[in-house]
């Protein structure tokens, strides 16, 4: 059987403008992968022969600054594409948020496919291009934003990106631990802990079962995100 035929998420990935036979010679070159949540799937710094596709799960991608400080650049969720690298290594670390399963790919057969498929190629940099939009969001999280305003403005995206996915936008799941968010956010694990417990204290989110927050009204969220 054609795994790509069965993908409950070929509509969000790099394969998704395939036709019938197009998708069978994709199948040809892949590998169903699956790994449990802290595995490294890759580091900064090895060989770059593999592409990837997240068909479930959370990832994470993150770079380790000098000092030994972690930095995460992103968190990948179904339908994301990963490892593509303008050099021979990788420019940053892959580990699993959550148990995950992928589609592996051998880097320089994948690049043949492209060539041969212009289609594929075009929404592959379409979602690159998603990809540097989501980078300068984050920058200006960064730098611009306090702690609570990075907080709302996390549980916003996550939310949204739920929603282009078909899901549910509320309750939004956080699969990540404070560490991760901290470390994406550019804060201390207390400091995140803490703008939950305000955000929780003020009622604007309630946390439940299950990694997910309930966001009792949209609209305040998003003013808060924003510094209103």
């Amino acid at each position: 059987m054609n795994p790509c035929g069965a993908c409950p998420v070929r509509s969000l990935t790099v394969c998704a403008a395939l036709e019938a036979e197009e998708l069978r010679r994709l199948a040809e070159i892949l590998q169903t992968v699956r790994y449990e949540a802290g595995h490294t799937l890759f580091a900064e710094g090895d060989k770059a022969d593999t592409l990837y596709n997240v068909t479930a799960g959370t990832m994470k991608l993150y770079k380790l600054l000098p000092d030994g400080r972690r930095q995460i650049t992103g968190f990948l969720l179904p339908g994301d594409f990963m490892g593509l690298s303008v050099n021979e290594v990788y420019a940053y670390s892959a580990e699993a948020v959550t148990p995950v399963t992928l589609c592996r790919f051998p880097r320089k057969r994948m690049e043949a496919l492209l060539e041969e498929f212009p289609k594929m190629q075009r929404r592959l940099f379409s979602m690159a291009s998603n990809e540097l939009a989501a980078a300068q969001d984050q920058m200006l999280l960064l730098g611009r934003k306090t702690a609570k305003e990075k907080i709302c403005s996390f549980l916003l995206m996550l939310s949204q990106r739920a929603q282009r996915r078909g899901h549910k936008e509320n309750p939004v799941h956080v699969p990540m631990s404070r560490a991760d968010i901290a470390d994406y956010l550019g804060l201390t694990t207390e400091t995140v802990s803490r703008t939950f417990t305000q955000l929780k204290t003020s009622r604007v989110i309630s946390l439940l079962e299950g990694s997910k927050v309930q966001i009792h009204d949209m609209d305040d969220l998003l003013d808060q995100a924003e510094g209103a």
